[in-house]
């Protein structure tokens, strides 16, 4: 069983249940900030609101499948295009991915927050492939949809609550989604948040929580976490490599 020890990390700096949350709020916060500055060499990027085309050149979703990139399924989970945007998925992301993390352990968490990327901007990819897509809520939404399938699983009172909790998540984040669509003013990706949720729900329901007693599942588990590490970095180098060609 994964468990997490209550030392810290780095001295205090970063709580050791919190580790794994705060490097990936980190990746995406020095993305952020390397878009927003590239993005202001641009006639059409203006503060630290990040234009399209900077997106694209740094991994957003766009003709994923008609291009054959499909690193960027990966890399656009990981951008943001205003402050605004990274703000309300980072604070989302460090109080649910601590859940997640003491739920799952964090070989489950890491492989939840791949496949639900991946599988929310190839959602986006399949409904609309020509709209540029970009952040962290298709993630976000696996996780909600893994902590969901922890309550379905679950048939005590304990897993109403859960169930309860994370449905709400859920509903409330897909109004957020579809309410500004009603307005005539569209900019949420609600295709990468459906996505999101039913892949994080089907891989947290199909794996459940860890268990004592079988070491080669979690052992496998392990295993498949370093998988994703290794795509996600083989992604990014992809993504710098057409960063790269699209400046010289």
């Amino acid at each position: 069983m994964d468990q997490r020890t209550p030392a810290d990390v780095l001295g205090g700096l970063i709580p050791h249940y919190r580790f794994t949350t705060v490097v990936i709020m980190l990746i995406n916060l020095g993305l952020y900030l390397a878009t927003a500055f590239y993005s202001m060499r641009s006639v059409q990027g203006g503060g630290f609101d990040v234009d399209s085309r900077t997106l694209v050149d740094f991994g957003g979703k766009f003709e994923v499948f008609a291009l054959g990139q499909y690193w960027r399924l990966v890399t656009a989970g990981f951008l943001h295009a205003s402050l605004l945007h990274i703000g309300m998925n980072m604070w989302v992301l460090f109080d649910l991915g601590v859940h997640v993390e003491q739920t799952y352990g964090t070989a489950r968490y890491l492989v939840f927050y791949f496949l639900s990327t991946v599988g929310g901007f190839a959602a986006s990819s399949l409904w609309d492939p020509r709209v540029v897509s970009i952040g962290a809520s298709a993630g976000i939404f696996g996780l909600i949809g893994a902590m969901v399938a922890v309550g379905v699983r679950d048939r005590t009172p304990y897993g109403a609550m859960i169930r309860s909790v994370y449905g709400r998540w859920v509903l409330y984040g897909l109004a957020i989604g579809v309410l500004p669509a009603l307005i005539g003013y569209s900019f949420m990706d609600n295709a990468a948040h459906l996505g999101g949720v039913t892949v994080g729900f089907a891989a947290g329901y199909v794996s459940g929580t860890p268990r004592l007693g079988l070491p080669a599942v979690e052992k496998a588990w392990k295993v498949a976490a370093g998988i994703v590490l290794a795509l996600t970095a083989i992604s990014f180098a992809e993504m710098f490599l057409f960063l790269m060609s699209v400046q010289s």
